[in-house]
Formats: C-alpha cells, structure tokens, sequence
C-alpha cells in the first residue's frame, strides 16, 4: 500500500541558500509522525512544501497518491493545514469563521452545519461558538486553528508548531487532542520540544540545518540512545566549512 505521505529526494533552495537538502521519508496512514528540530532546522519550509504552500526547487511529494505539484486541488481537498499562526479572521465568531472555510474548503451545503458541529466538539470549542475570535485566548485560537483544519475531514493533518506560545495546560490539552485524532486522520507535526513528539507521536523524523539525521519510531530512540541525547548531538554539530 502507498504511504500516505511520499517525500522523495525534496530540495528548497532561496537562491545561494539550500533551505532543504535532499530530504526523503514516508508516513503511513494512521501515524502520528514528529517532525523535530531545532529552529531553522527547515521545518516549516518543508511543511510548507507538502501542502503546495511553497513550490519544491526539486524532487517529489506525494499526498494520499496525488502529487502536489502536478494535481494541487487534489492535494488540497486530501489535507487540513494548521500553520504556526493559524490564519483567523478576528472579527468574526467562530462558528460563522467555520462555516465559512467549510463552504470555502467545498464540504456540501447540506453538511457544513453538522460539520461545524462536530469538530467545535472534538476540538472542545462549542461553548466559543458565538464569541469573537478577536476575544479568544491564545489556546482557544490554536483550537479554533485546529478545527478549521479539521473541517474537510481530510486524510492528512499538518500542523506546524500547534502548541507555539501556549501555557503548559494548553500544551497538555492540545496534545491530547492531537492524540485523540490518531488513526482517524495521518498527521505530521513540526516541533522544537522533545516532549511533544516524545508524548504525542509514533515516530520521530528529525532534521538538522536541512537534512534528516534520524528517522526512528519512538520506541526504538528510546531503546539506544534518548531523544535528548540525538537532540542535544544534532544541535551542537559545527557548522559545516
């Protein structure tokens, strides 16, 4: 069976600068898969690049069989994005701000209310329905940010920092939610704190100045040397001549 996600030899460069090196792995359907490093790693660029946000310089990336740079619409209905700032519109409530991206993400008319529905439920919003998100705090937003990306149903979640400059309680809540999402949905996460794909993922890809350097299910760092420890290499490597 075909991984649901396919990244094969994927290259990001701005001019003189290669963002990302040659980067290959795969995600089956149903894994919750970290994508860890630390800042500048290449993280986000690559996040942006499975969801068609950023054009690959080269190689491939494959979501749920459809290439992302030949069949983008098919791409795009397959997958939720959730970016590092979730992209709100403060002025309106979050149930109108779901319908909206609902209708605009194609789910059937007949559908979106009960869509909206469950994922204010499953993303524990429902009481915020009729609150301005502009009113929100910061963990009811990265919740209002992971419903939206929830609404189409789609096979793949990314999520690009989902707990960024949330406080420890938030943090627990968003990973269980994640968590409670495995299965259901594939998702990748970025992350630069160990114990978010310690806690909340099957597998640990992890990425240092644009390149894998490891690539492990959790068990397995766990058994040899811990996350800490490839963590604490990766980041104290010199840099390159």
């Amino acid at each position: 069976m075909e991984p649901m996600i396919q990244v094969d030899h994927l290259v990001k460069r701005y001019g003189e600068v290669e963002a990302v090196r040659d980067i290959s792995f795969a995600v089956q359907k149903g894994e919750i898969v970290g994508f860890l490093g630390p800042n500048g790693a290449g993280k986000s660029t690559t996040m942006r690049m499975l969801t068609g946000y950023l054009p690959l310089t080269s190689g491939s990336v494959r979501i749920a069989g459809h290439d992302v740079q030949r069949e983008p619409r098919e791409v795009k209905k397959r997958i939720g994005y959730m970016p590092e700032v979730p992209p709100l519109y403060l002025d309106m409530t979050v149930g109108s701000f779901l319908l909206f991206v609902a209708r605009i993400k194609g789910v059937p008319a007949r559908e979106r209310r009960a869509r909206v529905e469950q994922v204010m439920h499953q993303c524990s919003i429902a009481d915020m329905e009729k609150r301005s998100i502009g009113k929100l705090s910061k963990g009811y937003r990265q919740r209002v940010g992971l419903a939206q990306a929830l609404i189409n149903d789609p096979d793949v979640l990314i999520l690009d920092e989902p707990t960024a400059g949330l406080d420890p309680q938030q943090i627990i809540e968003i990973r269980n939610l994640v968590k409670s999402l495995a299965g259901n949905h594939t998702i990748i996460l970025s992350t630069h704190i160990l114990p978010e794909v310690a806690m909340t993922c099957d597998r640990a890809v992890i990425i240092n100045r644009g390149r894998i350097v490891a690539d492990e299910t959790i068990a397995a760092l766990a058994a040899g040397r811990s996350l800490e420890e490839v963590f604490i290499q990766l980041t104290m490597q010199p840099a390159a001549a």
